[in-house]
């Protein structure tokens, strides 16, 4: 068989030299231009190869990045469930705990009014208490001031007998003291005479 390619070489080759040199030209610059289309092709075949490698390349990243994403994402989801979860959790014992404090201090209100109402009570009934004692007191002053006018009246009535009495008695007496007195004072007088003193000279 090569035999046979290099007679068809031949030929060709012959036929070839037996065609004009601008058809020559005209096959070369054909074959220039298919190698060169050939050549063109491969290399936009291989840039388009490189480009779909490194577009497989970033859609595996990007897969492999979606898929970290989604994981991520479910995480977040799982997490953000569980922080809504306990966020409900606190919420329902915040809310229970301030029901209760509500009630406990609604209850505290409720016994403080109570204690209020009675302590105004108290204190309406201590006033009134209290107004009764000063009018009583009041009373009893003006009694006593009274009874005490009364009895200085009867004690200046008594006291003013009783010196009217003793003046009287005094006037009655009086002449006898008199007397007496005159007895005592000549008595007196004999008895320096007799000590030989002169009364007039003491």
């Amino acid at each position: 068989m090569p035999p046979k390619s290099k007679e068809k070489r031949r030929k060709t080759g012959a036929q070839k030299k037996k065609q004009s040199p601008g058809a020559d030209v005209e096959a070369e610059a054909k074959h220039r231009l298919v190698f060169l289309e050939k050549e063109l092709l491969q290399d936009h075949l291989a840039m388009w190869r490189d480009e779909a490698r490194r577009a497989k390349a970033s859609e595996d990243q990007l897969k492999q990045r979606l898929q970290a994403l989604a994981a991520e994402l479910e995480g977040a989801r799982s997490e953000g469930k569980a922080v809504f979860a306990e966020m409900s959790r606190q919420r329902r014992t915040l809310q229970e705990e301030m029901e209760a404090r509500s009630k406990q201090l609604e209850e505290e209100v409720r016994c403080l009014q109570e204690q209020l109402e009675t302590c105004q009570t108290e204190a309406e009934a201590s006033r009134k208490e209290n107004e009764r004692a000063l009018r009583e007191r009041d009373q009893t002053l003006a009694q006593l001031r009274a009874h005490v006018t009364d009895m200085e009246a009867k004690y200046e009535e008594i006291l003013d007998g009783s010196l009217d009495l003793v003046l009287a008695k005094l006037r009655a007496i009086k002449p006898q003291w008199d007397e007496a007195a005159l007895r005592l004072h000549a008595r007196h007088k004999e008895l320096l005479h007799q000590f030989g003193l002169n009364p007039l000279d003491l």
